[in-house]
């Protein structure tokens, strides 16, 4: 794309203001129509040549607002020659975050360079890239502002490795903000849920417990009060176990598996809890339970109950339990969860009158909870 050729796509006037125009303002204007052109046309080797000049030229203009529409235009293109957008980052704030944040021209090593010698708005920007490789979090966990800290732990895109991980918290052990932002994370691995377990308290222990998976034995203790701790429900712990097996174990062996508390997981779905509290009482390997309990009629879920050691008086409840469960798929839609535990509980309570009292007042209180998600979810759509 040599000058000749832009003039045949832009006016005179618009090469005259970029090269001569009097003001910050006419010059912006061309440099934008210049580098849109540059961005989306198919150039030659020569046409690359030329167009890397002009790049340069807007990347020395004095106005600062000229540079940032370079800045700007060309954020995310293919086409800004990666030494210049290196030099654009190391240009002030205003030019140097458009760059930052989005441009794929930017290796690793041009990241973390950036990084131990950027401000802490530059060190944001780094931190908000839609994708953040595991070297550069570790960067940021180590000399990071807090404000780039907590930017990449919310920050789904950021890779956070366990050493990330143990650098922020060792960093910001005392800073809610910080912790609150990687509680928020869609998940977090499961050893550094048990560190953290002993870092918060309040609203940030109560999001940590019921948002994110806890080692067995540590949420039997938190839910039984051992940690003076409660808040935790055990019901939702269990369906967010990663090994059920080991989860329903390790509650037989600390005395929590209650005819209650697998009623209570079946009330609220956790069929595949279910499975394997069956299978973990009754001995027998979880695909035998499964088929007892869903393939085999009511004779094979009374044979298992039974071989389980569940109290007779129960069985009925399990068994429309069972029912329910199977005449209610998910919907596949938005929020079928919510709207299927709802169903459930709903049959529950109104078909099966002989619930213990305590165990009714549970549901109650989730079949409130569940009608507040819903709603929710309905006001979030509209």
């Amino acid at each position: 794309m040599s000058v000749a050729t832009m003039r045949s796509n832009l006016t005179q006037d618009d090469i005259r203001r970029l090269v001569k125009g009097a003001t910050p303002e006419a010059r912006a204007n061309a440099a934008h129509k210049i580098c849109r052109r540059i961005d989306t046309a198919k150039l030659s080797p020569k046409d690359r040549e030329n167009a890397d000049q002009i790049m340069r030229i807007l990347a020395e203009d004095a106005a600062a607002l000229v540079r940032r529409t370079l800045a700007v235009t060309l954020r995310s293109s293919p086409n800004l020659p990666p030494d210049l957008a290196v030099r654009l980052c190391r240009d002030i704030e205003s030019v140097a975050t458009p760059i930052l944040k989005h441009s794929p021209k930017l290796s690793e090593d041009d990241l973390i360079e950036l990084l131990l010698a950027s401000s802490p708005e530059k060190q944001v920007a780094i931190a908000e890239r839609d994708t953040v490789p595991e070297s550069v979090v570790e960067v940021i966990a180590e000399h990071g502002n807090k404000e780039a800290v907590e930017a990449a732990a919310l920050n789904e895109g950021a890779s956070f490795s366990d050493r990330a991980y143990d650098t922020t918290l060792t960093r910001f052990e005392e800073d809610d903000d910080i912790k609150g932002a990687i509680i928020s994370r869609d998940t977090i691995p499961i050893h550094i849920a048990e560190k953290m377990v002993s870092l918060v308290s309040g609203e940030l222990f109560d999001r940590l417990v019921n948002d994110h998976e806890l080692p067995p034995q540590l949420a039997i203790e938190i839910a039984s009060g051992a940690r003076e701790r409660a808040t935790l429900d055990l019901v939702e712990q269990a369906g967010k176990t990663s090994d059920p097996g080991k989860f329903v174990q390790q509650l037989n062996l600390s005395g929590r598996m209650t005819p209650s508390l697998i009623m209570r997981a079946m009330c609220l779905g956790h069929m595949n809890f279910v499975e394997w509290a069956f299978a973990e009482l009754a001995g027998v390997p979880h695909s035998k339970a499964w088929l007892m309990i869903h393939d085999a009629g009511n004779l094979g879920l009374k044979t298992i109950f039974e071989r389980a050691g569940l109290p007779n008086g129960m069985f009925p409840a399990f068994k429309l339990a069972i029912e329910v469960f199977h005449e209610n798929p998910m919907d596949g839609g938005e929020a079928d969860l919510i709207r299927f535990r709802k169903r459930m509980t709903e049959r529950v309570l109104t078909q099966f009158q002989a619930i213990p009292r305590a165990d009714l007042e549970y549901l109650l209180e989730k079949l409130d909870a569940l009608d507040e998600q819903q709603q929710e979810s309905t006001q979030r759509r509209a």
